[in-house]
């Protein structure tokens, strides 16, 4: 297409309607977002990581039945977290 060429009001008007609909897609918006637009994953995974250690420790020095169910409640979170970082992490860069 040729920089002088311009379109006609009926193809802009096309054109703006299909640029509408795309930016009310929110399941291309989400696929379209850039890896580094959300950085909280790989903080929660740490903190619930510590956080689970903790427990763990806790737990296993006072055989609290409190800390042993914060504990169980909190490590299948982790690994689920942990699980969505390594496969975010294993996809290659042109598909992220």
């Amino acid at each position: 297409m040729d920089s002088t060429t311009r379109l006609s009001l009926r193809e802009r008007l096309i054109l703006k309607h299909i640029e509408t609909e795309l930016r009310r897609d929110r399941r291309l918006q989400r696929t379209l977002r850039a890896p580094g637009r959300d950085p909280w994953l790989p903080t929660a995974v740490t903190l619930l990581g510590v956080a689970s250690a903790f427990l763990m420790v806790v737990g296993i020095r006072t055989s609290d039945p409190a800390v042993i169910w914060a504990f169980a409640a909190l490590w299948p979170l982790t690994l689920l977290q942990a699980f969505r970082l390594l496969c975010r992490w294993s996809k290659p860069r042109d598909i992220r």
